[in-house]
C-alpha cells in the first residue's frame, strides 16, 4: 500500500492510552530485545519472537479493567490473552520507531481446550487480536498469541515472521486437522477500542465474565497437554 494511502502515519507512532510505548519498562524491553538490529525489518523480528515467546499466552486471568489493557501491564504479568500480546507487541515496535497498529478478526478456534470452550459456551473468539506493523511501506500482520511451548503441547506449528509475509493463524494442525479459521474481519485502530470490545465480549460470553477469575488456578498449557 502506498504511503499515500496509509493516512497520517504519525497516529501509528505516538503512545496512546492502551499503548504506552513511551512507558519505561516497555521501552528497555524494545531496546533490549532488538540488540543491535538497525533495519526495521530486523527490529520487528526479534521483537516478534520476544513477545511471542516471553509472554505466555493466558485465557483464564483476564481482567477487563480499562487500566489494566496496557502494555506495560501485560510486560509486567509476563502473560496474557492474544489482545494483550498484541498491545505489547504494538507498543514495543512503536519505541523503536516502528509504525503499528491493532487488528481485529473473529475466528473459529478448531483446537481449544474442552474446558475453556464449556466456560465460553462456543468456539468462535470474537475480536481475536493481533498487530500490524508498517514495514518497507506495507502493512504485514504479526500474530504472536501462542507461545511455542504451548503450539508444541497442541501439536500446531509456532507461527514464524519475516517481517516481510503476512504471519496468521495457520488453517490445519500438523495433523491435517482444522485449526484456525477467520470469520470476520474487524478492521484496524491506532489504539485498542476499549468501550466496544467490553461491551462486545459481555454481549457474546456473558458466562465467562460474570465469573471471578482472580484465584483461578487454571493452566492453559496444562490443559492442552491433558486434551491433545
Amino acid at each position: 500500500m502506498p504511503a499515500s494511502n496509509i493516512g497520517n502515519i504519525h497516529d501509528y507512532l505516538v503512545p496512546t492510552q492502551h499503548i504506552d510505548s513511551d512507558s519505561t519498562e516497555v521501552i528497555t524491553f524494545a531496546t533490549e530485545r532488538i540488540g543491535g538490529a538497525k533495519s526495521h525489518v530486523e527490529r520487528a523480528v526479534r521483537l516478534f519472537y520476544a513477545v511471542r515467546d516471553e509472554i505466555k499466552y493466558d485465557p483464564y486471568h483476564i481482567d477487563i479493567s480499562r487500566e489494566s489493557f496496557t502494555a506495560s501491564v501485560v510486560l509486567s504479568k509476563k502473560s496474557g490473552f492474544c489482545i494483550e500480546k498484541a498491545l505489547l507487541l504494538a507498543a514495543s515496535a512503536r519505541a523503536v520507531e516502528i509504525p503499528s497498529r491493532l487488528r481485529f478478526a473473529d475466528v473459529r478456534n478448531h483446537l481449544t481446550t474442552a474446558r475453556l470452550k464449556e466456560l465460553m459456551n462456543t468456539d468462535l473468539f470474537i475480536f481475536h487480536g493481533y498487530t500490524e506493523l508498517f514495514l518497507n511501506n506495507t502493512w504485514i500482520k504479526a500474530t504472536p498469541t501462542f507461545n511455542a511451548s504451548l503450539c508444541r503441547r497442541f501439536g500446531v506449528r509456532p507461527i514464524e515472521f519475516d517481517g516481510i509475509h503476512d504471519s496468521i493463524f495457520h488453517e490445519f494442525d500438523s495433523r491435517g486437522e482444522k485449526h484456525m479459521e477467520y470469520v470476520r474481519d474487524r478492521g484496524h485502530y491506532a489504539d485498542l477500542p476499549y468501550d466496544e470490545l467490553i461491551a462486545t465480549f459481555k454481549k457474546y460470553y456473558p458466562h465467562f465474565f460474570k465469573e471471578d477469575r482472580s484465584r483461578s488456578v487454571y493452566s492453559f498449557e496444562e490443559e492442552a497437554s491433558q486434551d491433545h
